[in-house]
């Protein structure tokens, strides 16, 4: 039968999280006959045409009002504005109704802030942007948010994680509607993997905003970063602070966070990333420059923070040298 996708286009919408959904199905019929296709309706929020977060002009198919049909997916695309956007009871209203009655409906990127608003997420395992997954957790404190997943499905509702993940979503999909190879062809034909190594994690920036230098917890923070292979136990960082171990540890959660020992990891393991990113050296001497044990300890903690092996990242990350670049002349 065929499959009647609907994409919901905000204000100042991010284009590719509307277009990369879009050609995935697209090239996914290719390979389906007619009878099977997916038929694609991409829905306004606003009367007239959308000016993407880029400056492209989308003139959508239809507005929300008229979009009254029965979506076998109802997705939402989210944009730069998206997190504080306020959109009309009109709209919100109609987003329930049409979710209600869509086979399943969820949100690509930060789209989920749209879902929240309407009270589409009470309750739900979701995920989002790396960036906007705090925000949403505050905003709904009772979503499950996992910030480091591609993609998740929960009962109906379908969310993805930033922009480029609605393909993954996408892919996942076709999978499961006409098949793995169906799914794996079509990735083959957009040139894009059918299933990405690790998570989000891998894609977000380096250690969170550091506290003042001129605080005692801003102190041990750029003490760790200047010793990352010496001594980092919870005593020595509290001789830095000049506390107790006890009230170190306790005072050091409350302001940044995360425990003594979890930050410590997550230096090691973003300054071998920047390693990683820009050096030739071995695996084994980036770990032991970064604190870790050995080359085994730091595969271990990079599968466990980021999913994939110090060799995956570097060879997704690596910075490329312009002159040795395959370029014809």
């Amino acid at each position: 039968m065929i499959q009647h996708v609907g994409i919901v286009v905000p204000p100042s919408a991010q284009a590719l999280d509307i277009f990369g959904p879009l050609d995935v199905f697209a090239e996914a019929n290719r390979f389906l006959p007619p009878s099977s296709h997916y038929q694609s309706t991409v829905i306004g929020i606003e009367p007239s045409s959308i000016r993407c977060s880029n400056g492209a002009l989308l003139q959508p198919h239809r507005h929300y009002s008229e979009a009254n049909e029965v979506f076998d997916l109802l997705l939402v695309a989210g944009g730069p504005l998206v997190p504080n956007q306020e959109l009309s009871a009109d709209f919100n209203n109609w987003l329930r109704q049409a979710s209600s009655r869509a086979t399943r409906f969820g949100s690509i990127c930060n789209g989920t802030f749209i879902l929240a608003r309407a009270g589409l997420l009470a309750g739900k395992t979701v995920t989002t942007h790396w960036n906007d997954a705090q925000a949403l957790a505050e905003l709904c404190p009772d979503v499950n948010v996992q910030p480091d997943r591609l993609y998740v499905c929960d009962k109906k509702l379908y969310t993805s994680a930033g922009i480029t993940a609605g393909i993954d979503l996408a892919l996942f999909l076709v999978a499961i509607d006409q098949g793995q190879d169906i799914s794996l062809n079509t990735a083959k034909r957009l040139i894009v993997f059918t299933q990405r190594a690790g998570g989000q994690s891998q894609f977000s920036p380096y250690l969170m905003p550091f506290l003042d230098t001129n605080s005692p917890m801003g102190a041990v923070q750029q003490h760790v970063l200047a010793n990352l292979n010496g001594d980092l136990r919870v005593q020595t960082l509290a001789r830095v602070a000049s506390m107790s171990p006890r009230n170190f540890t306790r005072v050091f959660s409350r302001e940044t966070r995360v425990t003594p020992a979890e930050f410590v990891e997550l230096a090691r393991v973003d300054a071998a990333r920047r390693l990683l990113e820009q050096k030739s050296k071995p695996i084994k001497t980036i770990a032991v420059d970064c604190g870790f044990r050995d080359g085994q300890h730091m595969r271990d903690v990079f599968r466990r923070c980021l999913g994939v092996s110090p060799q995956q990242y570097r060879a997704s990350f690596r910075v490329v040298d312009a002159t040795h670049a395959d370029i014809v002349r």
